[in-house]
């Protein structure tokens, strides 16, 4: 019975491909017959029209099909040493690492700049892509391990560009726009400078296929067939991040393209190494080709739609959610309610202890300051002077992290799961999807629109977790790697608008990093009130808080209505992140953090765990304003961005924890 199906699978898979084929063939015929039409006198016009063909859509459609190639291939390799069907530089933190330092290179040490941009682009790559591989290294490269350490170094390693951006926006800026991958040429110095990288990496695939084959068993398998296991991994994770690394430093990221190639490649009837890599370089030539094509012919006259990299990442979060039932994690990871805590006594006297804590936290950061002559402590009519400046910003700052704490204490409640948050999960980057899309729908939209918008994005995303997660009961790397996926449809919906470069993509970015520069008494005056009135409710529903992590049996056979309850949380939920994150960002990790320590430290009982969760977060989030004024003073990181900064290795260290109980 087996025999029949491969000659299918290769007829399948020659039809498909010779069907894309053709139809790339049509876009490009299209594309020159649709191409505006040159002012100026006919032998003008031709002549400049044949400019155009040539010196830049020819060299454009060139460069769209070796940079899908480098990319798919790239993917291909990665996936297969990694055996992980979702690797890829996106989600790895090569893409990342490789912008973030270009725009170290640009904005700190423009020095670097005589090297060429690709040795800076691989060193960035490489170096986060290193820190990943550490991580996971424990836990032999387990899956959900080393796409959430990719994860989390993606984000701290956006949280760093965006920074840099915003405090060198005038250099950096473009830097953002050109990284949103934009294969616009004006001769065929580009397809010049990829063509022999390809080249490169496709002779060093041939060289390196035999002991492909032999990894494609397990590590003792092929350790008794002679194959230096480690030595081979490393050779190709280093061919993978190179080829990456250079297309990014070329044209900019060009998101996800690397995960979608060798899986159209697995469809078409790939199997083993050597077709899986052709295949999947074929593929992601012939993908991204029809991508910019695309761009191309639904922007208006010469102009494009998107740059080709935002539009490829769209593709990232559905075909995540697509390939998440093909992803397994070997060691696991347990839930909330199987991972043993301690239980604290007098939890009245824990609470005592927070609000202290809390307390001086606020007053030190009310009163201790960077000044020329170092820290000093304002008092008096100098205190006076400086508190109309602080106490907005730490308000803001207080609210926006207590909102985030409990929308996390939620999430956690309903899914039954330790590492759930709205920014692990994606439900802050649905806000912000939900913000872009009223910031392209309307150019300077009112508070109300943006909180509106924000709201309905992240409830969308938070419903669409739940819907997605709860036949696999929460499990807990689910519940991650749908929030990757969430996060990463969501991200690229922001993208989209940040590639535009005017007012728009600078607001986003001001979101993005959570400043609180330029919060006065109105900013900190709403944040405050909805902090109060979206809390409140919480202590009227502590029955549900308690019965939902027990499960949907326990829960309807205690009477409670589950749909219901879980809905209106739900909606809860995604009104404290929207409102959180409009004032702290998307990347601050306090909704993770917070009800993550008032569980640790022993507070069970929910109202007892909301109360704890809520100082906790409000407490991080002002001593993180509080620290961003000093650390380099006399400038300042946004408050979103410190916070990330910090709740990002906590996360690191909680996956490690989780894994080895």
């Amino acid at each position: 019975m087996a025999e029949p199906i491969r000659p299918r699978l290769k007829a399948r898979r020659s039809l498909l491909l010779a069907g894309a084929g053709l139809s790339c063939l049509g876009l490009l015929l299209l594309t020159i017959w649709l191409m505006p039409v040159v002012p100026g006198s006919p032998e003008q016009a031709q002549m400049l029209r044949e400019i155009l063909i040539w010196q830049s859509l020819m060299p454009r459609a060139a460069l769209g099909l070796f940079v899908g190639a480098a990319l798919g291939l790239s993917g291909a390799l990665l996936q297969h040493v990694l055996r992980n069907p979702i690797a890829d530089a996106s989600t790895l933190g090569i893409a990342a690492g490789a912008q973030l330092a270009l725009s170290v290179a640009l904005a700190l040490v423009p020095g670097l700049l005589v090297l060429p941009r690709e040795i800076i682009a691989f060193a960035g790559g490489f170096l986060s892509f290193a820190v990943v591989l550490a991580l996971s290294w424990r836990r032999q490269l387990d899956p959900v391990t080393v796409v959430l350490s990719g994860m989390i170094v993606t984000m701290i390693a956006a949280a760093l560009s965006v920074a840099l951006i915003l405090a060198r926006g005038e250099y950096v800026m473009s830097i953002f726009i050109w990284g949103s991958g934009s294969l616009s040429q004006q001769d065929w110095s580009g397809v010049l400078s990829i063509l022999p990288r390809l080249a490169l990496g496709g002779l060093a695939t041939m060289l390196l296929m035999r002991p492909l084959r032999v990894m494609s068993l397990n590590d003792s398998a092929a350790r008794s067939l002679g194959v230096s296991v480690h030595a081979i991994r490393f050779a190709v994770l280093t061919l993978a991040v190179w080829l990456a690394a250079s297309v990014t430093a070329i044209v900019g990221v060009i998101g996800f393209l690397g995960l979608a190639a060798p899986a159209i490649a697995r469809y078409c009837g790939a199997r083993t190494a050597a077709e899986i890599t052709s295949a999947a370089a074929l593929a992601g030539a012939l993908l991204l080709f029809a991508a910019d094509s695309l761009m191309q012919l639904l922007g208006p006259g010469f102009s494009d739609l998107a740059p080709a990299g935002a539009a490829t990442a769209l593709l990232g979060g559905p075909l995540l959610l697509l390939l998440l039932p093909r992803v397994r994690s070997t060691l696991g990871l347990r839930t909330a309610s199987s991972v043993p805590l301690q239980r604290l006594r007098r939890p009245g006297l824990g609470l005592a202890v927070l609000g202290v804590a809390f307390l001086c936290i606020f007053g030190l950061a009310l009163t201790l300051g960077a000044s020329d002559k170092g820290l000093e402590m304002s008092l008096g009519s100098e205190f006076a002077d400086l508190l109309p400046f602080r106490l907005p910003r730490l308000l803001a700052a207080g609210g926006a992290g207590a909102m985030l704490a409990a929308a996390g204490m939620i999430m956690q409640r309903i899914t039954g799961n330790p590492l759930a948050g709205p920014e692990v999960l994606g439900v802050s980057a649905g806000a912000g999807a939900g913000l872009a899309v009223a910031l392209f729908l309307v150019a300077f939209p009112s508070l109300p629109v943006m909180l509106g918008s924000m709201a309905a994005g992240a409830l969308v995303t938070f419903l669409l977790m739940t819907a997605m997660t709860g036949r696999s009961a929460f499990s807990a790397e689910r519940v991650l790697l749908a929030g990757v996926a969430a996060g990463a449809l969501a991200m690229a919906l922001v993208t989209l608008v940040l590639a535009q470069g005017n007012m728009r993509s600078y607001l986003l970015l001001l979101w993005m990093s959570g400043s609180t520069n330029r919060v006065g008494a109105l900013e900190a005056t709403f944040v405050v009130s909805a902090s109060i009135v979206l809390v409140a409710p919480l202590f009227l529903l502590g029955r549900w808080l308690a019965i939902l992590p027990l499960g949907a049996d326990v829960n309807r056979g205690l009477g409670l209505p589950v749909a219901r309850a879980r809905l209106a949380l739900a909606l809860l939920a995604a009104l404290l992140t929207a409102a959180g994150s409009f004032a702290a960002g998307p990347l601050s990790l306090t909704g993770l953090v917070a009800p993550h320590l008032a569980r640790m430290v022993g507070f069970q009982r929910p109202a007892h765990q909301l109360m704890a969760a809520l100082m906790s977060g409000a407490g991080l989030m002002i001593a993180s304003d509080w620290l961003s004024r000093l650390v380099i003073y006399p400038y300042q990181i946004p408050l979103g961005l410190f916070a990330a900064l910090i709740g990002g290795p906590y996360l690191l260290w909680l996956l490690g924890r989780k894994s080895d109980q």
